[in-house]
């Protein structure tokens, strides 16, 4: 086996690894960040006995940023 038979596999996993490290982080800081949950075009309701959120604007913010990530590694 030739070396860069390894490559893609530890490519694989040091990604992985490096989102699960911020994922992590995010869950344990999240909190702390103020806009984080508060975008515009993030959709809260709340009524009488029902509660409905929609993050659509942090997804999308969170997908931008992890596809710009996945690009730094994946990139030919």
């Amino acid at each position: 086996m030739d070396q860069s038979s390894f490559q893609t596999p530890g490519k694989i996993l040091f990604l992985v690894g490096g989102m699960l490290v911020i994922l992590g982080l995010v869950f344990h800081f999240g909190w702390k960040i103020p806009f984080l949950g508060k975008l515009p075009g993030d959709i809260s309701i709340k009524r009488e006995g029902l509660s409905i959120y929609l993050p659509i604007a942090t997804c999308v913010l969170a997908s931008i940023v992890l596809t710009i990530i996945a690009n730094l590694f994946f990139r030919k």
